[in-house]
């Protein structure tokens, strides 16, 4: 497996992307503050403060293992890194430094790392893989709670300034960027996985998670017009399913107990939005479930929506929304159904035990332990 120029170049898209949304989710929680918004100011701060610190809690776990195995001591200054929110830009400096020379200089030097000798490509793509599960974690914990504030504040109010549309356009890049070259990279870096190639699968892969994500979204959206206590409640149900779930499939992601226990909320939260596959099993009847509960609530919320009082919402989104609500779940079941009978790259291949149960964590395999899809 190479790492090429054309990596090189959408691992460059993927830190202005990250970049990006830093600023613009800082530019709207200040200016919530300077309109007088102070929840809504508070809450965009909270997500940002939530996601950030559980990716670099992650991060810097993940630098001390592999000095660790790599027989080196643990260096402090990365541990000030991470403590000053810069573990990300730390991993992206490595990464792409290491990429440059790999990618447009041809660089044949190996690296003794675990007394064997890596190839420099596989090595780049393990840092970049490393890197997309960071954005990815960063993405649901605080990108998919922003677009759902965002998207509430916009149709409260009926208008939005330009920092909101900012927020929301940018917001859906970032999900969708990085959904989608997590699952490029994490079976790129995995040589017993097979790649998804191509721009077909590519896309319809990201519209089926864009369509149900926004579907579920716009539902939570209306379900927050409703009752705010009953929406937040949902949510907390869901999460701690999700956690229940993580738990009962005994994930093995981390080596420490504390790590593993954080991982698993995460885990729970993420599914509250979309669902992956947890331990790398075959997943055909959990999911069939899962979105299945997804529809029932989403034609439950909405059938509840239609039968209130309209004046709880700004009348002229009203039929737009719910046909939007509708139409986008459709096509995300559509995309997905498309997806896993004609993309999925294992299609074509019989189903396998779980290969990852009673194996030790390892740094070379530590996405092997991550969500598969």
């Amino acid at each position: 497996m190479k790492y090429t120029k054309v990596n090189f170049m959408l691992s460059v898209l993927g830190i202005i992307i990250y970049i990006t949304d830093l600023i613009v989710d800082i530019w709207v929680s200040v200016r919530f503050f300077y309109e007088g918004q102070d929840v809504f100011g508070i809450l965009t701060v909270s997500f940002m403060l939530f996601g950030t610190f559980v990716v670099q809690c992650f991060s810097y776990s993940w630098f001390k293992a592999d000095l660790k195995k790599a027989g080196q001591e643990n260096q402090h200054c990365f541990l000030l890194l991470h403590c000053l929110q810069g573990g990300v830009f730390t991993r992206y400096w490595f990464a792409l430094k290491k990429g440059y020379h790999v990618a447009f200089k041809n660089s044949s030097k190996t690296d003794n790392f675990m007394e064997e000798q890596i190839d420099p490509h596989k090595e780049v793509i393990d840092r970049m893989t490393d890197l997309s599960m960071l954005r990815l974690f960063e993405t649901y914990l605080e990108g998919c709670p922003q677009l759902v504030l965002q998207l509430y504040t916009f149709l409260e109010h009926g208008q939005a300034n330009f920092s909101q549309y900012a927020a929301i356009m940018v917001s859906c890049c970032a999900i969708s960027w990085s959904t989608v070259d997590y699952q490029v990279a994490l079976r790129k870096s995995l040589p017993d996985k097979n790649l998804l190639n191509g721009y077909c699968p590519k896309f319809t892969y990201l519209f089926y998670k864009l369509f149900t994500l926004l579907s579920w979204m716009l539902s939570v959206v209306l379900l927050l017009f409703l009752n705010v206590k009953i929406a937040l409640f949902l949510l907390l149900f869901l999460w701690f399913l999700g956690i229940l779930w993580a738990f009962k499939k005994q994930t093995q992601f981390c080596a420490s107990i504390s790590m593993e226990f954080l991982y698993r909320v995460v885990v729970g939260f993420i599914l509250t939005f979309t669902f992956f596959n947890i331990k790398g099993q075959n997943t055909k009847c959990p999911m069939f479930c899962y979105y299945i509960v997804r529809v029932l609530a989403t034609v439950g919320i909405l059938v509840v929506f239609w039968i209130s009082p309209v004046s709880i919402f700004n009348s002229d989104y009203f039929m737009s929304i719910s046909i939007t609500v509708a139409l986008t779940l459709v096509l995300g079941i559509i995309f997905l159904i498309v997806y896993y009978g004609t993309f999925h790259p294992n299609r074509n291949e019989e189903t396998k035990p779980d290969e990852i149960d009673g194996k030790a964590a390892q740094r070379d395999c530590r996405m092997k332990y991550f969500l598969m899809e």
